[in-house]
């Protein structure tokens, strides 16, 4: 196929590779070839491709009710909320398709309970340097990565970003204006970046203070990707409002906000919407998920191969300290920093056999599903390390 010569937009720098099946950890494209999938769609495809009880859970619901308006409950959408709750701070969730929706729902409660507790110049959201939270004009206002801005100015005002570990800037930017501080806990579009406790403790306190919404986005990071259900799980502290999407249904498209009692009376009937969110297919996928991850022991698997990856990582970076900078990362969701840009690594990978990311040509990201065998990551790393071994250092 003439991949230049379709009607899909333009919208992506893809790969070369058309992919018409998956099963587990491992993919298989239209000339029958086979990869080891390192990304799983962007920490999304958690439980591996075509999960079964997700497949089956998807199957039933469509037989039975695919979509009804949240003018009406529906069950599926009560039983996933619950079960979320329970397994998590939030006593109340809103469901969307996304986690840029997710993202926009969080921002739009913590201005508007700014407001009503505060006044109309409470406003103000605080977020990090490297953040990003999505493409639309507000979460983009929100992500911290000017290179994703460029030509969609003016963008949504009132967001100060800072450092990340930055106490002392989050002392100076936290203030009576301010109706959230967002944080991802470990920015992963960024770069696998985790932060302190420290910080983390800070923003908690802050927050409490001047009573502004301390928001964690986990969109990326939450759903055991960590090791633990949700990433603020293994932090010193809790957040008032958590967001969540990706992993949540396994590749079906679904979106949430979690939230204490608190905080979601701020968003009453009228106030927020979604035609899409919370429907009966999409809530009956992610409580398959859920029940999976919350079986006994399943985490703990996730967090023994995400320590035999980090491992290997490291392994490799003694190895070659004249070509890795470090590693980093927590569970599954790891990183390696090159001390030069190789922007052809993703592609010699992929010629390998392997899905990875590359950012900034140097930072390799594995988001690899919860599926994957220590006999994958062993292949992996030794593909890896073929390539490490022929970069040359910069001098």
């Amino acid at each position: 196929m003439n991949f230049e010569k379709n009607h899909v937009a333009n919208a992506y720098a893809r790969f070369p590779v058309n992919f018409i099946s998956g099963k587990g950890a491992v993919l298989t494209d239209t000339e029958g070839k086979k990869y080891v999938d390192f990304v799983s769609g962007i920490a999304v495809c958690s439980l591996g491709h075509c999960e079964e009880t997700v497949v089956e859970a998807i199957k039933s619901q469509a037989e039975t009710l695919m979509h009804v308006s949240n003018l009406y409950w529906n069950g599926p959408q009560l039983e996933l909320a619950e079960m979320l709750c329970s397994h998590s701070f939030g006593d109340r969730v809103f469901f969307c398709n996304s986690g840029a929706e997710a993202v926009e729902a969080a921002i739009k409660l913590a201005r508007r309970r700014g407001h009503l507790k505060k006044g109309p110049d409470c406003h103000e959201i605080v977020c990090l340097e490297g953040s990003f939270h999505g493409r639309t004009l507000t979460a983009l206002s929100a992500t911290g990565q000017p290179v994703y801005q460029n030509g969609f100015q003016p963008l949504t005002s009132r967001f100060t970003h800072i450092p990340p570990d930055d106490t002392a800037a989050l002392e100076l930017a936290v203030g009576p204006r301010t109706a959230a501080v967002m944080l991802e806990p470990i920015l992963g579009e960024g770069g696998v970046r985790p932060l302190s406790g420290d910080f983390l403790a800070a923003a908690r306190k802050l927050c409490d203070r001047f009573e502004a919404v301390l928001i964690f986005d986990e969109v990326q990071v939450g759903m055991g990707r960590t090791g633990s259900l949700f990433a603020y799980e293994q932090t010193p502290v809790v957040p008032d409002v958590m967001c969540l999407a990706k992993a949540l249904a396994n590749g079906f498209p679904i979106g949430a906000v979690v939230a204490t009692e608190a905080a979601m009376e701020f968003l009453p009937p009228g106030t927020h919407a979604s035609t899409f969110g919370g429907n009966p297919l999409a809530c009956a996928a992610a409580t398959a998920v859920l029940k999976v991850m919350t079986a006994e022991g399943f985490l703990g698997k996730v967090g023994k191969l995400g320590d035999r990856l980090r491992q290997g990582l490291e392994d490799i970076a003694g190895r070659y300290p004249d070509v890795v900078l470090e590693c980093r990362g927590a569970g599954l969701i790891q990183a390696m920093e090159l001390k030069v840009a190789v922007p052809d690594l993703a592609m010699q990978l992929l010629d390998d056999g392997f899905l990875v990311l590359l950012g900034h040509g140097r930072i390799l990201r594995l988001l690899p599903p919860f599926t994957i065998t220590e006999e994958q990551i062993s292949s992996l790393l030794a593909a890896l390390e073929k390539r490490i071994a022929v970069i040359k250092p910069e001098l």
